[in-house]
């Protein structure tokens, strides 16, 4: 799970958002696909409160982070999952 920290692209990322992916990462241990949301609406709600916003790439590596190791059933219930969320951070910030 820890070999995403080694990935090219985690070079670029702020050291901030870095710190709230390793959180994130570490809750993630041992959780199903669907378990997963909590963690992302925590991310995604910690980052906006300190004034973060993830860019679409960041959030494809983070799904990458996700995703490592899992079934491609729970891959699938990721990306579900993912897409929800997303969804509702859509939803939320058109209402602003």
């Amino acid at each position: 799970m820890n070999d995403w920290m080694n990935h090219p692209a985690m070079e670029n990322i702020d050291p901030v958002k870095l710190e709230l992916i390793k959180a994130a990462s570490s809750k993630i241990n041992g959780k199903s696909g669907n378990q997963m949301a909590t963690v992302m609406m925590a991310l995604i709600t910690t980052a906006k409160q300190k004034g973060i916003q993830f860019s679409p790439e960041e959030m494809t590596l983070i799904l990458e982070v996700l995703k490592d190791g899992k079934s491609e059933d729970e891959q699938g219930q990721i990306d579900g999952m993912v897409n929800m969320v997303m969804n509702m951070v859509k939803t939320h910030s058109s209402k602003k």
